[in-house]
């Protein structure tokens, strides 16, 4: 009797040695597919706090909780069964995916710098705060854009999450990779959502510590209320360029496997003339390394790699954006003809532009400045 009982509880401790090991397997593979993906994360970080623009203070948290909510329920009801299956019966499609992702990022992030050089992106923005408040509808449909980009983010984020699962450990299970991807999806969307909603609420805490008598906490809140505007410029830039250099990164590293080892184009001549570019790159990020030497050497071969894939980045991202206008697609904020109907909208209804630029008797232009930030929204 007792010698069973001590049996059983051998058989148990092991057991949770098992468990123990297996959840430190999922801890480690969930850490690197995480960092993996961490140029993703910035954009989605930098792209959600635009969708806030012009709603009042008290619907903010409770708008960036639904896009959460939302973000979670793309992740674990619907990108993650599809990424595990494709991972466990047609690996070779990953990169072919993650080229599509790769050349969408590109174009969003060439898109914004379109737009920053055309000078079209604030009369847009302009045009979308002038025609309305943040109704329920309204409020709805941002939602419901904001899901939908978070979307293609979130798959971007997934497969790159897989694909570092599979490279590290191809012996491990279907219900291993699951799980492993449902631990990336939380932190990631916990991760986002989270600084999200410190970067929206930042002026609202600083509005907070201004009104205290103490003359440090009120230093300390104009800080940051005068700094929220360059913190959310400095968000947009960096945005941009992770855009860049994450899509151009992805598309030349998912061709070079298509036509690399394994690849579905290995051995053919389009595999090879896919497999060159990044092979090409990387050659030239070792040999500045071996040439600068140490530590340095690392980081300048780093630079060289990131400079050159922000710039495919750039020109994959022109190509779609050109090609998608060519066929009538994409034509949306900052395109001539949003400005062109805003002007008719203003030659139409002029009661409403009567006032000042914005409808505000002062005749004081709102909503957001042309160095990517945003002023206080009018129930602030």
């Amino acid at each position: 009797m007792a010698g069973g009982l001590f049996a059983l509880l051998d058989d148990v401790a092991a057991l949770a040695r098992i468990a123990a090991a297996s959840v430190d397997d999922v801890g480690a593979a969930a850490s690197r597919a995480s960092v993996k993906a961490a140029g993703v994360v910035v954009d989605d970080t930098a792209v959600t706090p635009q969708y806030l623009h012009g709603s009042a203070a008290e619907r903010e948290l409770p708008i960036i909780k639904q896009i959460a909510i939302g973000s979670l329920r793309n992740k674990l009801l619907f990108i993650l069964p599809a990424a595990v299956l494709l991972g466990q019966f047609l690996p070779g499609l990953l990169p072919v995916i993650l080229i599509f992702g790769g050349g969408f990022l590109a174009y969003e992030g060439a898109h914004k710098v379109h737009e920053r050089l055309t000078g079209h992106a604030t009369e847009a923005t302009d045009e979308v705060s002038e025609q309305g408040e943040f109704t329920p509808e309204h409020e709805k449909r941002t939602i419901a854009n904001a899901i939908r980009t978070d979307f293609i983010l979130s798959a971007e984020i997934m497969v790159i999450a897989l694909k570092e699962v599979v490279s590290s450990d191809a012996d491990a299970s279907i219900w291993m990779r699951a799980i492993v991807l449902a631990v990336v999806a939380v932190l990631i969307t916990l991760l986002v959502y989270g600084v999200v909603a410190l970067i929206v609420k930042m002026d609202d805490v600083g509005l907070h510590l201004a009104e205290k008598p103490s003359k440090g906490s009120q230093r300390v809140g104009l800080a940051l209320v005068a700094a929220m505007p360059r913190l959310l410029a400095a968000i947009s830039f960096i945005g941009t360029l992770a855009m860049l250099w994450v899509g151009g990164h992805i598309f030349l590293v998912s061709l070079y496997e298509i036509g690399g080892h394994d690849g579905l184009l290995e051995g053919t001549a389009i595999g090879d003339a896919l497999h060159a570019p990044y092979d090409l790159l990387h050659h030239w990020e070792v040999d500045v390394h071996d040439a600068v030497g140490g530590a340095l050497g690392g980081i300048v071969g780093w630079l060289l790699n990131t400079v050159v894939s922000a710039l495919v980045g750039l020109v994959v991202g022109f190509v779609v954006l050109y090609a998608l206008r060519a066929v009538g697609v994409g034509a949306h904020h900052g395109d001539d003809d949003t400005v062109e109907h805003a002007d008719e909208h203003a030659v139409e209804h002029p009661v409403e532009h009567a006032d000042g630029p914005t409808g505000d008797p002062a005749g004081e232009p709102s909503g957001k400045p042309a160095d990517g930030g945003i002023e206080d929204s009018p129930n602030r």
